[in-house]
């Protein structure tokens, strides 16, 4: 039997897109989604820091996996605004989303997205607020 979290990195990897950046979904259930992935050269800016886009990427998906643990599938990003606090620099990019309200048709999500150094410590780079809608027909 596969388990919620199972089912959710199955959706993650039918994305070409997170594939591409090699994104994995750690956690995910009641209204809270956890996304993660290897910061690399290639995302990186001029400056060397994690890319703004990829920053916004993992907020985004996060922030709609979120909704989806909390109200089931058949979601899309209505509109999403991020803050950017930080420059992401170390190994690791983190997005932890969670639910603030899930309505019948729009559920409104946080995202906290941190850059974890070599040795494992947090810093908070973004912080993201979305609204996710339901397609027509979904749930």
């Amino acid at each position: 039997m596969t388990t919620p979290l199972e089912y959710a990195q199955g959706i993650l990897e039918s994305q070409p897109f997170s594939r591409l950046l090699g994104a994995r979904l750690t956690e995910f259930g009641d209204g809270v989604a956890v996304l993660e992935l290897d910061i690399r050269d290639d995302l990186r800016q001029q400056m060397g820091f994690v890319h703004g886009g990829v920053l916004s990427y993992a907020a985004d998906n996060a922030l709609t996996f979120a909704a989806g643990a909390a109200v089931g599938s058949g979601l899309v990003t209505a509109g999403l605004t991020i803050d950017y606090l930080r420059p992401a620099t170390g190994r690791t990019l983190r997005a932890r989303a969670r639910v603030v309200r899930a309505g019948r048709a729009r559920v409104v999500c946080r995202c906290d997205v941190e850059a974890l150094s070599d040795a494992g410590e947090p810093t908070l780079c973004a912080v993201a607020q979305g609204t996710i809608a339901t397609l027509p027909g979904a749930r």
